[in-house]
């Protein structure tokens, strides 16, 4: 099985949201690209900042939507079409409100759980069927909560949870990278317990 060709972050942009739950997704990206020393530029044509990393001999594009949550699908669906990247081959990363902080989890498919960012990007790729790793931020325990919630910064001992997950999250990337997505998901789900 071929490994990812395409991980997203998401996030809004600008610095009013920088440290804002729903910028997990951007966080991690961040990380990837300091440690495999890729630099993500502002690429207009795919309505975001991306770059090229070469790890292991192998090309992996990271990509951050600069067009806010909503129309996140936009980037995404623009740059997986320029290099033909299967939707199986991409990989996102968002916050996810059903996980604690410090849960990170990989799944394939299924809904977009209210998540908007998710939302555009089946609408735009026409699947749900890409690969999603989530960031558990917590829930705020009010479904009316959640809009304020996801737009404010995590609380000091939230944030190490959530950077903790991060960094679990990262070393499982050579399994992912090679595509082997069972043996990434077994390591990082056991290693949470």
């Amino acid at each position: 099985m071929s490994g990812m060709r395409l991980i997203v972050g998401l996030g809004n942009p600008g610095p009013d949201y920088e440290k804002t739950r729903h910028n997990a997704g951007f966080w991690l990206v961040d990380e990837l690209a300091r440690t495999w020393k890729a630099s993500l530029r502002p690429e207009t044509k795919f309505s975001g900042e991306a770059g090229r990393a070469s790890v292991n001999g192998q090309d992996i594009w990271l990509l951050k939507p600069m067009t806010y949550m909503n129309l996140s699908g936009q980037a995404v669906a623009a740059l997986a079409r320029f290099y033909k990247i299967a939707p199986e081959e991409i990989l996102v990363v968002h916050d996810e409100l059903d996980l604690p902080p410090g849960v990170a989890r990989f799944k394939q498919g299924g809904g977009h759980g209210g998540h908007n960012g998710l939302k555009d990007i089946i609408a735009r790729l026409g699947t749900p069927n890409f690969w999603r790793l989530r960031l558990g931020i917590g829930h705020p325990g009010d479904r009316n909560e959640v809009v304020n919630f996801v737009l404010k910064k995590p609380r000091a001992e939230e944030m190490q949870a959530i950077e903790d997950a991060i960094r679990a999250a990262q070393s499982v990337f050579p399994a992912v990278l090679a595509g082997d997505m069972a043996g990434a998901m077994k390591t990082l789900h056991t290693a949470a317990k």
